[in-house]
């Protein structure tokens, strides 16, 4: 068994339960098969173990240098993505017209978090250069599709998302990066800009920068933000655009990424769309990488599982309560309930958060007004869900690993400070919160949330564990409601909210899943029944406290001094 990730737990999701294959009824993926499906998962998984995997941890001890003049990694991520790139996975989910494949978004995920198991460091820069590249074949114009996506699409060109900035961090209505247009239409940039992963390296001919800037004159606020592309190198010339690297970030994971910190002096730009609509442009990169991002949490989750399973099973150590014999030969700790209380709710977060996360991908392979907004409104959950949870479950694995599990000697230190990151990028959990709870649950007077309950309850009507969910489900709507009739008061507990919203999402998750093996016997369909049972019973109550003290209108967080803190 894989201890990378599960290929047969991704069979089951895609074709047991999500009918992928249906998909190919469809115009856009009439050229596919289950065996062309098959066999982009199995390169995939090839791919990811023979040439990511094995310097995940060569990565994460020799991190990017930069010696005042150019970045220096070691040699094999460049030689992975290379393989990735000659295997045309970057191009699988793009339309074939551009020369994509057209894979589906859900099989093409699930070809991706082979990836972000194996080696989330390398990973990580073709994920950011799909996103770029997804938003330019969106809101961009021919010319510069050809110029900018094409090259992206071969694994000539890497992109970037740049927004974040010293002084304004996840605060973009602050953003200070000035835009001068030219006569010729093109522009000039100056500014900083902070935390850019994939920002600066030599793993490309080029690195195409996606920038939020104000137009001399915009307005203040995220009204006035525009979207530019801003090349490293000309492309003309191939001269050294003015994006200067001013150094590198230091992380305690994702080291393999480098993340810097980019001046831009009188850096030559084009605009993305219109002036003033940047960030509306932008957030069709945001959600990509969002859901990315918690791709990538379940993906380091469910490796750092596998691991502590395989270690469970070897590793012998200590005898049952029962046993009266001391001469008695130790046991494997799995057989040890607090172990096994440890691997079982980790089974359920990564389990959970991967039906999540490859729920969501198929809803953009179904397009409609209902999944739209369904996806919408589920988005801050795959986001921030497993970036807390799946990261427990990494955290559960060094618990398991015993002291061997805080060395370097094993690799679960390294998921767990991998994944660390994925709460705070791309939107902290706490932005999602307000995301969640100001924005999608509210729109278009709720319908958001009413439409995500209808389909909870839909399938808890069908399942024997439905009846907690149910109430669970009441109870959200209930407390949503009251929450909202005191708008000043509304999101001083927006984290409780997420957390509790998040819960009910993976307790339906789960009736899915228990619904889809019905009538199936082996280990697999057991392990998925205790999972979903565990899940219900031991995990699902956590939100009762939660969905308390939002109901109890408690204001502590916003009336506190925070002198009192110390």
């Amino acid at each position: 068994m894989s201890k990378v990730f599960s290929r047969r737990d991704l069979d089951f999701l895609l074709y047991e339960w999500l009918d992928a294959e249906a998909l190919t009824a469809r115009e856009r993926f009439a050229e596919h098969s289950r065996e062309t499906f098959d066999d982009f998962l199995d390169v995939s998984q090839q791919i990811a173990e023979r040439d990511f995997a094995p310097h995940n941890r060569a990565g994460d001890l020799n991190e990017p240098t930069f010696d005042g003049e150019r970045v220096t990694l070691i040699p094999e991520v460049s030689r992975a993505l290379k393989v990735f790139a000659e295997s045309g996975l970057i191009a699988a989910g793009f339309p074939a017209e551009h020369g994509g494949l057209q894979l589906p978004h859900v099989v093409q995920r699930a070809c991706f978090l082979w990836f972000q198991a194996a080696n989330t460091g390398t990973s990580a820069y073709a994920m950011l250069t799909s996103g770029n590249a997804h938003l330019l074949l969106t809101h961009g114009t021919d010319e510069q599709i050809r110029r900018y996506v094409h090259p992206m699409l071969e694994g000539r060109f890497t992109g970037t998302m740049c927004l974040s900035e010293p002084q304004a961090g996840s605060s973009l209505s602050d953003v200070a990066t000035k835009a001068v247009r030219r006569e010729d239409g093109t522009y000039v940039l100056n500014g900083g800009k902070m935390w850019i992963s994939g920002g600066d390296h030599e793993l490309s001919e080029n690195i195409i920068h996606l920038v939020l800037a104000r137009v001399a004159g915009a307005p203040a606020g995220v009204k006035g933000l525009s979207l530019f592309i801003v090349p490293k190198r000309n492309l003309d010339t191939g001269e050294r655009n003015g994006v200067v690297l001013a150094g590198l970030n230091h992380k305690m994971g994702y080291r393999g990424t480098t993340n810097t910190v980019l001046a831009f002096e009188d850096a030559a730009g084009e605009l993305v769309g219109e002036e003033g609509r940047g960030l509306q442009y932008m957030f069709h990169m945001m959600n990509e990488a969002r859901i990315g991002v918690g791709s990538g949490a379940v993906a380091l989750g469910y490796t750092g599982y596998l691991h502590a399973l395989a270690y469970a099973r070897e590793r012998q150590q200590g005898r049952p309560v029962t046993a009266k014999d001391p001469l008695a030969p130790p046991v494997p700790i799995v057989e040890h309930p607090d172990v096994r209380r440890m691997l079982l709710a980790s089974k359920t977060y990564v389990e959970g958060g991967l039906a999540l996360v490859l729920y969501a991908a198929k809803l953009l392979d179904e397009p409609s007004p209902e999944n739209d907004l369904l996806l919408d409104t589920l988005t801050p959950i795959v986001k921030a869900w497993p970036s807390q949870w799946c990261r427990l479950a990494d955290d559960h694995a060094i618990q398991v690993h015993g002291g061997y599990g805080y060395t370097r000697e094993y690799p679960v230190e390294q998921f767990y400070r991998d994944n660390r990151l994925n709460s705070i990028h791309e939107g902290t959990d706490g932005i999602q919160a307000l995301d969640l709870l100001g924005r999608k649950v509210t729109q278009r007077g709720g319908a958001g949330l009413a439409l995500l309950l209808d389909r909870i309850r839909a399938t808890a009507l069908k399942s024997d564990l439905g009846a907690p969910v149910l109430e669970a489900c009441d109870r959200l709507a209930a407390t949503t409601a009251r929450l909202w009739a005191d708008p000043s008061t509304a999101l001083i507990n927006a984290t409780a909210y997420l957390d509790a919203a998040g819960h009910l999402v993976i307790a339906w998750m789960w009736l899915e899943q228990l619904l889809a093996a019905e009538g199936k016997e082996g280990d697999f369909y057991e392990g998925k029944r205790l999972a979903a049972r565990y899940f219900v019973t031991h995990e699902l109550p956590r939100i009762g406290p939660m969905l308390d003290l939002l109901d109890s209108g408690d204001t502590l967080l916003r009336d506190m001094d925070d002198a009192w803190l110390g």
